[in-house]
């Protein structure tokens, strides 16, 4: 026969229980605080509780935000949560009547209501450093629309582009990112509250009312998927994850540019950390550190969502605080990292001399001289590719620079068309040279200035967009607060 046993078991207690009280006190007891505001003041709206009975219980609550310091709390196992703890507060000051704000409601719709608050808060704080590193990648771009750099593709150097043009196309990636974001906060804020355990309540609640109090739009529509469905989670740790594989792309790049052996970045003193043992080295550790924050961001993203693979859906724990604690670190790893690649960003400097020597050296300009070929030889654009390639060859394995190799195209250009070019030497220096070959490609979407100043004039709305939005946003929330609080502070003066 076994024993008696009580509750909570001593492994499961501090296992399960005491961690996720001191969760619910760190994270959820000011949300806690604001849904019992809002529950309240729409039972007395509804008449399902009186005035007087909403009053006092009204009062009871403002003693205890008084009082009551979550903070202080530690678990003991008197009660099995946070939210017995705090009932079994509001029934010594109440009676029987403290139970009464429970009517019509669930731990199942608060705490998904909790989680939305809280996800909500720092999703439009993430959406925030997300807008203004767009806004720095844009003042940088418009800064550098005349840096020439070497752009790579499979590694290796292939043209010249500009500065400007490079943080063009990365803003372009961060402004679609930050529009994922807007779209998940967007399913994120919608409330759950009413929904009760499963099914609503057969009182007559108001749940627009209570979404309203808390600064939602909307109510989550169906009552089962207020506490089952968390697309609402699922979507915006995708998204967050999309912004930090976008952007660990662009990192690895100012990695390899900063590398001695290409050398065309230039990271700043303030950014770069020394050996202890080797004095000639300046180890732009900063960009590892955007690296590795931007993978850990990954990680707990996907931690967060695979949590929720092959659950019920139904309400459950794989949802709750365990796994919301755990996305959370996505947060905090990923706001370090746009704020040292904002820094960065800022900071750093191309190296013009490197630029050129490399370019030339690699002969990124090549493809300007086919094109020249065509339009001023009137080659067929495989007959202008390969003199160009062969000239191209020709220098590289001589060790020579681009800017010398006339008397090798001009052989190439007569063996293969058996004829003198009618390009002189100045005209194949121009064709050859990165700014003649910038300032042609003026096309829709191109380096050139006309095209990349239209371009940046275009992420300069989208940022003052994004800005609106979130602002918009704010002020939306914080009427709603002001708006809860006059609605209590009116049931409390009866």
């Amino acid at each position: 026969m076994s024993g008696a046993s009580a509750f909570p078991d001593p492994t499961y207690r501090e296992t399960v229980l005491a961690p996720l009280f001191e969760a619910a006190k760190t994270h959820y007891a000011e949300h806690f605080g604001a849904i019992n505001k809002a529950h309240l003041v729409m039972l007395c709206e509804t008449g399902i509780l009186s005035q007087d009975r909403g009053r006092k219980i009204a009062g009871a609550l403002r003693d205890l935000d008084r009082e009551f310091d979550a903070g202080s709390l530690a678990y003991t196992g008197e009660f099995e949560d946070f939210f017995f703890q705090f009932e079994s507060e509001l029934v010594q000051r109440l009676g029987d009547l403290g139970g009464m704000l429970h009517i019509a409601r669930s731990r199942n719709d608060m705490d998904h209501t909790m989680f939305r608050l809280a996800l909500r808060e720092r999703a439009e704080r993430l959406m925030a450093q997300l807008i203004d590193l767009a806004a720095e990648f844009v003042a940088k771009a418009r800064g550098e629309r005349d840096t020439v750099i070497v752009a790579y593709t499979h590694g290796q150097p292939a043209q010249p582009t500009t500065f400007g043009h490079y943080l063009s196309a990365a803003v372009e990636t961060i402004l679609r990112d930050a529009e994922r974001i807007e779209s998940a906060i967007a399913i994120l804020d919608k409330c759950p509250m009413g929904a009760a355990a499963i099914t609503t309540s057969g009182f007559p609640i108001d749940r627009r009312r209570t979404s309203q109090l808390l600064g939602f739009p909307e109510p989550v529509l169906n009552s089962y998927g207020c506490i089952a469905s968390v697309d609402y989670i699922t979507g915006l740790y995708s998204a967050i994850k999309l912004v930090f594989l976008h952007l660990g792309r662009v990192i690895q790049d100012l990695a390899q540019w900063s590398a001695f052996e290409v050398g065309q970045l230039r990271i700043p003193d303030s950014l770069v950390q020394i050996s202890s043992i080797m004095p000639q080295k300046r180890n732009p550790v900063s960009i590892e550190h955007m690296r590795l924050l931007s993978s850990l961001a990954i990680g707990y993203c996907d931690t967060t969502v695979n949590a929720m693979h092959n659950t019920p859906f139904a309400d459950m724990n794989d949802s709750e605080t365990e796994v919301q604690l755990t996305g959370y670190k996505a947060f905090e790893c990923g706001g370090r990292a746009l704020s040292l690649l904002s820094a960065c960003v800022s900071a750093c400097s191309i190296d013009s001399e490197r630029v050129a020597a490399n370019g030339d050296a690699a002969c990124i300009t090549i493809t300007e001289l086919a094109d020249t070929l065509v339009r001023e030889e009137g080659l067929y654009f495989r007959q202008a590719h390969e003199i160009a390639s062969e000239t191209a060859r020709g220098v590289i394995e001589n060790g020579e620079r681009l800017r010398n190799g006339f008397n090798g195209f001009r052989e190439a250009f007569e063996a293969r068309t058996g004829r003198r070019t009618r390009l002189a030497e100045r005209e194949f220096a121009e064709a050859i040279g990165p700014e003649a070959f910038i300032s042609r490609r003026d096309r829709l979407g191109g380096p050139a200035r006309p095209a990349l100043d239209s371009a940046i004039a275009e992420y300069e709305r989208g940022v003052r967009g994004f800005r609106r939005g979130h602002a918009m946003r704010a002020a939306t929330r914080r009427k709603a607060s002001a708006s809860l609080e006059a609605a209590f502070e009116a049931l409390l003066e009866g």
